[in-house]
């Protein structure tokens, strides 16, 4: 059984986790009973309060008009066992209520909020982990496919299992339904440039007129820049290219020991700075259009600053999708990042070596354990089945590695010291201002975004000196970014505003509501702002001086990842 095998399984999901049982986590707990010890009537009144539902719960199993029941959007407890079967409800409910009452505690204890922020992320992740669904004994699912197929399905998940093992981590996708350039990652289009850091792709147009303006896009460098390029019908790439845009696009390296040194700078230099150069050499325009994808939205409005301070103007607008300028308030992330943390990186780092990119991706995973690791554990290790076919979720289980140099100094400008929006960052030995980058801006934001908080991108966008067109998304991080206007799902709000005056919730009251995909509205707004004609569209992609390497996707994008061993990489 799965549950044997405890410490293999905690191997699977990593030490991303650590924050709970670490120094700043136990001091935290410590206060807590500290301030629940010094006023006792908290805790008292609320478990008196937890015993009567339970008593109550006990007493009226079978009246649904008065249970206890899970929140909207809680798909833990979708089977109808939940509320028909006595065993199960009684489960269900006294485990709604012992999560609501731990919380509860939380608080309404005598400590600071940034404590309380601290323990609700903890005691949420206990919570989570202990749900009666990611358990064989007490979820009626597992126990009806036990019972049908003689334990196979238990036999069949500790082959999974074992697979995971092996491949080191928990499978939430079908890796084999999908390869890059053939079926995803499949826009047309050449690697026109490339150096020790990246590969600079143009997509092939679609039409015979385009606008001489063209587009450069700088997806994250934690991820494979695919997630704006999946299948034709989500591609938010073609989607660009089809409406007349002459796409260029970054695709970094999966660092290995030849990048291991390079830091912030190095991104900067030799990565944005080169790129807006090269795309401008090939095109023949004197400015561009740019984007920048979370983290590549901060190096490219970094890359922008420093060229800014220079009285450089290479870029004609700038879009945003779920970045972050201003690091005040980062969510659950920033509750990992502390001082000592960061120094503990840096010194682990200060020769050079590399941050591991599948811890970074269990990382991420843990912020979302009831969408992205239980679930998994319980479809392929209790149920004895393999995941489906995801294109979101090969792209999520296919991390990239990260100069240690250059992860540790990000951790340090920006989540720790938040030095852009405090106006004392200096990248390549330049003082940086965002307020100098005075070129139309688009912001977008998602609503549930747990990466990118959407008011932290808000008060992102703020910070740029143009006028600024800022829109709200629903969705997270991923999710309300990537969804194409033919799926005809979720909404945006927009205004009118050229301005961000006040706060987050004033512009979102203010704000109308649209049906359906953001990505419209952003072509609109990118022709309206594009400044330039359409001309005839290329024969080939590149030039004579940067002439086409290889076809997209490109070679850099379909390397294996190196494996990295502690703070150094086994090629």
């Amino acid at each position: 059984m799965i549950m044997d095998k405890q410490e293999d399984l905690q191997k699977l999901l990593g030490d991303s986790t650590s924050l709970l049982t670490g120094k700043k986590m136990t001091a935290a707990w410590q206060r807590l009973m500290d301030a629940l010890a010094a006023n006792p009537d908290v805790w008292v009144g609320l478990a008196s309060e937890a015993q009567q539902k339970q008593m109550h719960i006990a007493n009226g199993l079978k009246d649904k008009q008065t249970a206890v029941m899970p929140k909207k959007g809680d798909r833990r407890f979708g089977n109808e066992q939940w509320q028909d079967n006595p065993f199960f409800s009684f489960l269900m409910q006294n485990y709604l209520v012992g999560g609501e009452t731990l919380l509860a505690v939380i608080e309404q204890a005598d400590i600071s909020p940034e404590d309380k922020k601290l323990l609700r992320f903890a005691a949420g992740q206990y919570v989570d982990a202990v749900a009666p669904t990611n358990f064989p004994m007490t979820n009626p699912e597992i126990m009806a496919e036990a019972a049908q197929s003689g334990g196979k399905n238990f036999a069949d998940g500790m082959q999974n299992f074992m697979e995971d093992m092996q491949n080191g981590s928990v499978a939430n996708t079908d890796k084999s339904a999908f390869e890059l350039g053939n079926n995803i990652a499949i826009t047309a289009g050449s690697v026109v440039m490339q150096n020790n850091l990246m590969q600079i792709i143009e997509y092939a147009p679609q039409s015979k007129q385009i606008y001489a303006r063209p587009l450069l896009i700088v997806p994250p460098c934690i991820n494979k820049y695919y997630i704006l390029d999946l299948q034709k019908q989500n591609s938010f790439v073609a989607h660009a290219v089809a409406a007349g845009h002459r796409v260029f696009l970054i695709s970094w390296i999966n660092a290995s020991v030849q990048q291991q040194s390079y830091n912030w700078d190095f991104y900067l230099r030799e990565g944005v700075m080169t790129a807006i150069d090269t795309v401008r050499a090939i095109s023949g325009q004197e400015t561009i259009n740019t984007l920048g994808f979370c983290i590549g939205g901060t190096l490219l409005a970094s890359a922008l600053a420093v060229l800014a301070h220079d009285k450089q103007t290479p870029a004609h607008s700038i879009t945003l999708l779920a970045a972050m300028l201003d690091f005040s308030d980062p969510g659950d992330i920033g509750m990992f990042i502390d001082k000592e943390w960061t120094e503990a990186q840096e010194a682990k780092f200060s020769h050079g070596g590399l941050m591991d990119g599948s811890e970074l991706m269990r990382g991420f995973s843990a912020l979302r354990p009831n969408d992205l690791i239980w679930p998994y554990i319980i479809n392929n290790y209790y149920r004895g089945k393999k995941p489906a076919a995801f294109d979101l979720l090969f792209w999520n289980a296919d991390p990239v590695n990260l100069p240690g140099p250059m992860f540790a100094e990000y951790l340090r400008y920006t989540y720790l010291e938040n030095r852009i929006a405090k106006k004392t960052a200096v990248f390549c030995d330049t003082p940086i201002d965002m307020a100098a980058v005075k070129i139309p801006v688009y912001a977008i934001a998602c609503e549930r975004d747990h990466i990118v908080p959407w008011r932290t991108a808000f008060a992102s966008a703020k910070l740029l000196g143009g006028k600024k067109q800022f829109v709200l998304s629903a969705g997270g991080h991923i999710a309300g970014i990537v969804n194409p206007p033919a799926i005809k799902k979720g909404w945006h709000k927009t205004t009118t505003a050229a301005t961000l005056a006040g706060d987050a919730d004033k512009w979102n009251n203010a704000a109308t509501s649209h049906n359906g995909s953001w990505w419209d509205h952003w072509l609109a707004w990118l022709g309206k702002n594009n400044g330039s004609k359409k001309v005839a569209a290329p024969k080939k992609q590149g030039n004579v001086r940067y002439a086409a390497i290889e076809p997209a996707p490109g070679s850099y994008v379909c390397a294996s990842r190196p494996e990295v061993d502690g703070s150094t990489v086994q090629d």
